[in-house]
């Protein structure tokens, strides 16, 4: 008797817990908008390369999914009776001819959502190229040996981030967060490489000033 009580409860505990999953999983969906992971620079070329052979793209076949990539996704959904979001789900990406394991997306949208948090925070009042550099310097700095080698470390690494020193990495990042984290992550790096960025009307720390300038983008240094 005990033991099928056992089982019941056990029964009953996985099945509050899928549905919690399941409602985490509508819930990010409902709230952020995202239902994929950013594809890869090799995914995004492949992408390119089909919707151009098929007249929905016309720029450069770059990996870089930029606004004119997101358009053609765009016009590829409408026109194949998908849902017209401009970014290469699971759904979009089997319809061009190619897969996204969803394991790997829930993961890629953990960091998509994180990376897309620190570029509003630290740069929602830059341009569009802007935002996108921010996140560029911190995917840089994921491949770099000098840092932690993860977004989440990166990002929290003390003392790091301003954003993250008075609170404002809290704040829900827009639309456009998304897309400069997105396009960072598909390989768009408009500071070439760069480590750091900082604004001189208000940087503080003369040690700063002694790296080496790479490209000023809006407000915002980059340098190495």
């Amino acid at each position: 008797m005990k033991k099928r009580i056992f089982a019941l409860v056990s029964a009953l505990v996985f099945a509050i817990i899928g549905i919690g999953a399941i409602a985490t999983i509508a819930y990010t969906y409902h709230t952020t908008g995202i239902a994929s992971a950013a594809i890869s620079t090799s995914e995004t070329r492949l992408v390119q390369q089909r919707l151009k052979s098929w007249g929905y793209y016309t720029g450069s076949v770059d990996g870089i999914y930029g606004s004119l990539t997101r358009s053609a996704v765009r016009k590829f959904q409408q026109t194949n009776g998908l849902q017209v979001d401009g970014i290469v789900g699971p759904q979009t990406a089997a319809a061009i001819g190619f897969s996204i394991k969803s394991d790997s997306a829930t993961t890629s949208n953990n960091d998509l959502y994180l990376l897309a948090k620190c570029v509003y925070a630290e740069a929602r009042g830059e341009s569009y190229v802007g935002q996108v550099a921010v996140a560029a310097v911190i995917l840089n700095r994921v491949e770099s040996e000098k840092f932690p080698n993860t977004i989440a470390g990166v990002i929290y690494q003390p003392y790091a981030f301003t954003a993250v020193s008075d609170g404002q990495i809290n704040l829900e990042p827009d639309q456009t967060a998304y897309n400069a984290a997105r396009d960072a992550l598909n390989g768009w790096d408009p500071t070439y490489g760069s480590l750091y960025y900082y604004n001189p009307a208000t940087a503080t720390s003369s040690w700063i000033w002694s790296r080496k300038t790479v490209v000023t983008i809006g407000k915002h240094v980059f340098a190495i």
